[in-house]
């Protein structure tokens, strides 16, 4: 008999659980294009790959490690469970084994989601190396998670996204990034399916509908968390400008020779926002 969707989370959490160990993160992290480093400067850290989980596809994009990473934030009791890559809709998944990961984290207990991505520049003041916080997103990938037989079971169906992306951690971030020195704007993001980046001719357009960023992740994610109650915090690196704007032709490589001039930037706005939500929890 076929696993349903509700045995899955149930299953694929208590697996989360067990590498808890009673531990409380202040979040779920998701680390996209670029960022899976950051686990890898946790102290105490402890790997489950997702190929060790029954229901979980693994990731197949450049740079995606494919595993769960708990770990302190150095020097300080403040625990964080990190995916160290993520699933995409151009992968061939579902939207379901997209968000199957946020909703198992919130049955492990875990009430918070940060999701970090690399994205393309829609807004030509946004410079690249920067970064930007979401205001809002348009999920334009012609998918939802909650679009299922079982969308109801899980949770109320019909979702609120007014806030969807968390006011007050928004407020939070921008007020770190200021004490860091990090470059952080906010604004819309759209997320599209790709692989494929996007044309001028659609670059143009996205921009006329007030989107600031694009890329082909986190929209799915950001739903199935509001979905379950989860707040929600999308955190993107400007890895380039979009198609055609200042001549821009972005490549994959390009995502990644970015994201390695920021480490340092990276490392400290998420070190001292993990630590500023610890003492707001």
């Amino acid at each position: 008999m076929a696993t349903s969707l509700r045995e899955a989370i149930a299953e694929t959490a208590a697996s989360i659980k067990e590498l808890l160990a009673g531990r409380a993160p202040v979040c779920g992290l998701i680390l996209g294009s670029g960022l899976n480093f950051y686990a890898d400067t946790l102290e105490q850290q402890e790997i489950l790959p997702y190929k060790q989980l029954p229901h979980m596809k693994v990731s197949t994009a450049t740079g995606h490690k494919g595993q769960f990473v708990l770990g302190r934030v150095p020097g300080t009791e403040v625990w964080v469970l990190c995916m160290q890559g993520r699933l995409h809709g151009y992968e061939g998944v579902s939207a379901q084994d997209v968000a199957l990961p946020v909703w198992a984290m919130q049955a492990a207990g875990i009430d918070t989601l940060i999701t970090t991505n690399a994205v393309g520049a829609l807004n030509p003041a946004f410079e690249v190396g920067s970064f930007c916080v979401m205001s809002d997103h348009i999920n334009f990938t012609g998918r939802n998670p909650i679009a299922h037989p079982e969308g109801n079971l899980i949770a109320e169906r019909f979702v609120p996204m007014l806030d969807a992306h968390d006011p007050q951690m928004r407020a939070l971030l921008l007020d770190i990034a200021e004490r860091e020195g990090v470059d952080v704007n906010e604004g819309v993001y759209l997320g599209l399916m790709g692989p494929n980046f996007e044309t001028p001719a659609e670059v143009r357009l996205f921009a006329s509908w007030g989107a600031d960023t694009v890329a082909m992740s986190v929209g799915e994610e950001g739903i199935a968390a509001r979905h379950v109650g989860m707040r929600v915090l999308g955190l993107s690196l400007v890895s380039n400008k979009a198609c055609g704007i200042e001549g821009a032709d972005p490549n994959s490589d390009e995502v990644m020779d970015v994201a390695e001039k920021v480490k340092p930037e990276f490392t400290a706005l998420m070190n001292g926002f993990l630590c500023e939500l610890a003492h707001l929890q």
